[in-house]
């Protein structure tokens, strides 16, 4: 049987950033952000040849061991087969290890891009197939539906795949975003966490999450309430003292604050008028960022934008 074709052209993929559970919707709800990684890649007579700026560019691996490599030869299995040679770029802009969604980032700029540069592809891996390719290979839906698709997304497993929702977030939505020089691995604050939670506080995150699609989405007035958190953040606190204290703080002046996704960077869900005055609680510890909503999702672009 006769494998894929490959394009002759390069193709330019761009993918967000992702902030996932947004206090109460641990591992279900993620937001994409305007804080973007590139990746360019081309069909090569033979090898590998992978080039990195920007983040990662002093410690992440140049050869198979890459996630997106690794990503991007999964799809091609999925797409029937390797191409003879690779060449890709990178451009990455998304902090590593700071609950951006950095891993997520990776892995979807490598399947849509190794789908973008086989003939055909997008019929032999359509959007759902994506979805599920992600989330096998970074172990859970949230941060992976919203890079793919944009805009706020819920994501679950069934018994057959992955599946998400897509919404847009208000218009009045503001994201800004409180990065600490430090990282914290997710696999250390997933180690943090509890394997029982008391019912009371359950309760109380399950309606939280139900509040947070209606204030995320059409009543952004609701959001501070809508963001509260009993099953995660606390538990966690201690691998990121600062960040848990600039939460309190924040949320104690009234603003929508959560730690985003494992953390430690700080996100703040504000209005216009809200999101210009928070610098004042950032201190020498966090660099802030104030964002666009990503309402496209992972994209392939024009090489010359």
């Amino acid at each position: 049987m006769a494998g894929p074709a490959f394009r002759a052209a390069a193709v330019r993929v761009r993918v967000p950033a992702s902030s996932a559970n947004l206090g109460p919707g641990f591992d279900a709800f993620g937001l994409a952000l305007g804080l973007y990684d590139d990746v360019v890649v081309r069909v090569a007579e033979s090898g590998l040849a992978v080039d990195i700026a920007g983040e990662g560019a002093e410690t992440l691996p140049r050869d198979e061991n890459h996630l997106l490599i690794r990503s991007m030869r999964a799809a091609f299995d999925r797409l029937g087969g390797q191409p003879r040679g690779l060449e890709v770029v990178c451009a990455n802009r998304i902090p590593h290890g700071r609950g951006l969604g950095s891993s997520s980032a990776a892995i979807c700029a490598g399947i849509v891009a190794a789908r973008a540069v086989t003939i055909g592809g997008p019929t032999a891996l359509d959007d759902d197939a994506l979805l599920a390719l992600a989330t096998e290979l970074e172990g859970h839906p949230d941060n992976v539906a919203a890079c793919l698709r944009g805009g706020f997304t819920i994501a679950w497993t069934d018994e057959e795949s992955a599946r998400a929702i897509r919404l847009d977030p208000s218009e009045q939505v503001v994201p800004v975003v409180f990065i600490p020089s430090t990282e914290v691995l997710t696999k250390t604050a997933r180690g943090l966490l509890p394997k029982t939670v008391p019912l009371a506080d359950a309760a109380v995150n399950a309606g939280r999450s139900a509040l947070l699609v209606e204030a995320l989405t059409r009543q952004p007035e609701l959001l501070l309430a809508a963001t509260e958190d009993r099953l995660h953040q606390d538990y966690r606190a201690a691998a990121m003292p600062d960040s848990a204290a600039l939460v309190a703080a924040l949320r104690a002046e009234g603003v929508p604050a959560v730690i985003s996704g494992a953390g430690p960077t700080v996100l703040a869900l504000c209005d216009e008028a809200g999101a210009d005055k928070l610098t004042e609680f950032a201190g020498p510890a966090f660099a802030v960022h104030r964002l666009q909503l990503d309402r496209a999702g992972a994209a392939v672009l024009p090489l010359d934008m």
